[in-house]
């Protein structure tokens, strides 16, 4: 009888499936994608789904190091392994992956329009095989020039940090270039292409005498910020930024969405693909809420009086 009862259980193991283990693509142009609350925020809420590394789910993680013209390959390899879905948390990570492949689902997290930059047909209805999330809006350069002349009232030429591998980057320069001149500000944008590239254009702002910097939504910038912000400081310059781990860094301000926040939304996308969703089922979305954090410490030590309306009007202030 324990013979039998024994035999019957290992058949009984046997003919039971096991759970298919399923693969992410995770593409990334930074090693800050990786260590960084947002990062975390992607693998917890797919945790909180059911998808957890080492048991039913692999994410294989490939980053660029701040060097874009690698992301081809980096994407060519994730097609090699069949991954079941690619996770592009930025423009040029998604534009790689959408060079790559046309047959394996992308999950798109980028802040630019996607469908200036051509990764969908539109937002109700990306087409193809993109989908995801997309933190733009129409006004958010205008918006972040227009906060940062409020705590620069005197601000009169302002720079702007350019990646050109950035597909998103000519849109937002013509967005902020008609905000300048509605603001009555000049324009001055200056191109990084690379991480070795930062220390000489930042010692050309110092010559020029700019009035306050606006740094555009990058990467390369974000993986730089620590440098950005101990420059802006030693120059006592005003910087906006896109996102509040400058801020926490000890800049100034930011405007935009959280990215944190985002890279959470994203991985429910990627949750519904692995149940079998398409693009043409999941729509893009857009953040509906863009926070406004300022450092008042940095402030006070750049010598900034921030008028009571500004403030008034931060989600966040940091003292």
């Amino acid at each position: 009888m324990l013979l039998a009862l024994i035999l019957l259980t290992a058949l009984l193991v046997t003919a039971t499936p096991l759970a298919p283990m399923r693969r992410i693509g995770y593409l990334s142009p930074s090693w800050f994608a990786l260590h960084t609350r947002n990062r975390d925020a992607f693998v917890h809420e797919l945790r909180a789904r059911g998808w957890v590394e080492g048991q039913n789910l692999a994410i294989e993680y490939r980053y660029a190091e701040g060097n874009y013209a690698r992301l081809p390959t980096l994407a060519a390899e994730l097609v090699r392994l069949q991954v079941d879905v690619i996770f592009a948390p930025s423009a040029p990570a998604t534009q790689a992956a959408r060079q790559a492949t046309t047959t394996i689902l992308i999950v798109m997290d980028t802040l630019g329009d996607p469908v200036q930059t051509g990764f969908v047909a539109g937002l109700a209805q990306p087409g193809g095989n993109i989908t995801g999330t997309a933190g733009f809006a129409p006004d958010l350069g205008g918006k972040q020039l227009e906060l940062l002349k409020a705590a620069v009232p005197s601000m009169t030429t302002v720079a702007t940090l350019v990646q050109p591998a950035n597909p998103t980057a000519p849109h937002v320069l013509r967005e902020l270039a008609r905000a300048a001149q509605a603001l009555g500000v000049r324009l001055h944008p200056v191109e990084v292409r690379q991480a070795s590239d930062l220390d000489r254009v930042l010692a050309g702002l110092t010559r020029e005498g700019v009035d306050a910097l606006l740094v555009l939504p990058d990467p390369l910038a974000l993986g730089q910020r620590h440098q950005l912000v101990a420059w802006a400081a030693l120059q006592r310059l005003p910087v906006m930024y896109f996102t509040r781990e400058f801020v926490e860094a000890g800049g100034l301000m930011t405007y935009g969405p959280d990215l944190a926040e985002r890279h959470r939304h994203a991985a429910t996308y990627v949750d519904k693909i692995l149940h079998g969703a398409t693009p043409a089922e999941l729509p893009v979305e857009q953040p509906i809420k863009f926070e406004l954090v300022i450092n008042l410490q940095t402030a006070q030590a750049l010598g900034l009086m921030l008028p009571p309306t500004l403030l008034f009007q931060a989600d966040e202030v940091l003292r």
